[in-house]
């Protein structure tokens, strides 16, 4: 064969090996939902009743703070929320007499609501390195796991994560803000599938 020959050949091939790589049948991808529609805190479901269609909308269970934060909602607690936050003095995490009534009412939802898991959040001002507030947060929600446990709530039901600072209801620098941050706040976990 010549060289012209040979260069035709391979010209050939080569066009017809990015043809055959390019088919028609080919499906589209499916597209991402939009992080709009993965944000939404309401699920709709149609539901087929006496041959009508018709649409609820359901809302998804309660989010952590930090999920709140990350979607840019609020990060405080519905007022529509069974369970209410507790608040702390500066620096401290023993509870006070107005947070354990709070508890006691809590714990007596969680009686009420005996399948229920709830996690623990604790949360501090801006005051004090990352660190000590991480720390100081867990403390804070222990010590609100803790008093449960003897009003009768199962440990195995509660479990505790410290935001220390992170994750602000407030953000002005006053004491009034830093009040509304020191707190610990109750998130109903989703039911877990049973096997």
């Amino acid at each position: 064969m010549s060289y012209v020959q040979n260069l035709s050949l391979m010209i050939i091939l080569s066009s017809a090996l990015t043809f055959a790589g390019c088919s028609s049948t080919t499906t589209p991808d499916k597209p991402e939902p939009s992080a709009a529609a993965a944000a939404t805190p309401a699920e709709t479901k149609k539901k087929v009743d006496s041959g009508k269609t018709t649409e609820s909308t359901t809302k998804a269970p309660p989010s952590s703070s930090l999920d709140a934060l990350q979607r840019g909602e609020s990060t405080a607690t519905p007022a529509s929320s069974p369970l209410k936050d507790v608040y702390f003095d500066f620096d401290r995490y023993d509870l006070r007499a107005d947070s354990r009534e709070i508890l006691k009412a809590n714990s007596a939802w969680l009686k009420a609501n005996a399948s229920a898991q709830v996690q623990i959040e604790g949360h501090c001002d801006e005051r004090g390195t990352t660190e000590y507030n991480v720390a100081l947060g867990s403390r804070r929600a222990e010590s609100v796991k803790d008093y449960l446990v003897t009003l009768g709530t199962s440990a195995d039901r509660l479990s505790t994560i410290s935001y220390g600072e992170e994750v602000p209801v407030c953000r002005e620098q006053t004491e009034e803000c830093w009040q509304k941050n020191r707190r610990v706040r109750f998130v109903v976990q989703p039911a877990r599938p049973t096997t």
